[in-house]
């Protein structure tokens, strides 16, 4: 006996009651799509780069240039260049870490947490993604939220 697939309404009612894995990875891929479509163009308002957004973004708290590499997932000569075009804009500076003066820590600077600050008020779309959840809605968005990647969101949270 022939398998007839479902129609598009049929397995979308399915996914919304049950998600498998590939719809909740598909799920996750179109907000994550979403958000770096309104993170490269509110980034592009302040003459920045999504991945020198995302620098910055990360840099809460001082890291390695290492741990910087890690956390963008690229190669870390990369991050030399990127922190010096930050540093010539005096978005980010370096300072030697107080226990291992081989390492260099980046820091934003005010005017970088400042940039961050206005890239998310630019995030207009995902604003509006937000502002459609209500309290309860955005507090287990959250919690869900980091518990997809704990290891990722303990240092930043």
């Amino acid at each position: 006996m022939a398998h007839t697939p479902a129609p598009p309404a049929v397995r979308a009612a399915a996914q919304d009651s049950d998600p498998d894995h590939d719809a909740l990875m598909e799920r996750l891929a179109h907000a994550a799509a979403g958000y770096y479509r309104d993170l490269t163009a509110a980034a592009a308002l302040h003459g920045l780069t999504m991945t020198q957004a995302k620098m910055l973004i990360l840099l809460r708290q001082p890291l390695p240039m290492r741990a910087l590499a890690g956390r963008l997932a690229c190669d870390a000569s990369n991050i030399t260049g990127l922190v010096d075009r930050l540093e010539a804009r005096g978005l980010v500076s370096r300072h030697a870490d107080a226990a291992d003066r081989r390492i260099k820590n980046v820091v934003a600077t005010e005017e970088g947490r400042e940039a961050v600050r206005l890239i998310r008020a630019d995030m207009r779309g995902t604003s509006e993604a937000f502002a459609r959840l209500d309290e309860e809605e955005r507090r287990g968005l959250y919690e869900l939220l980091g518990r997809l990647h704990p290891e990722d969101t303990q240092e930043t949270t």
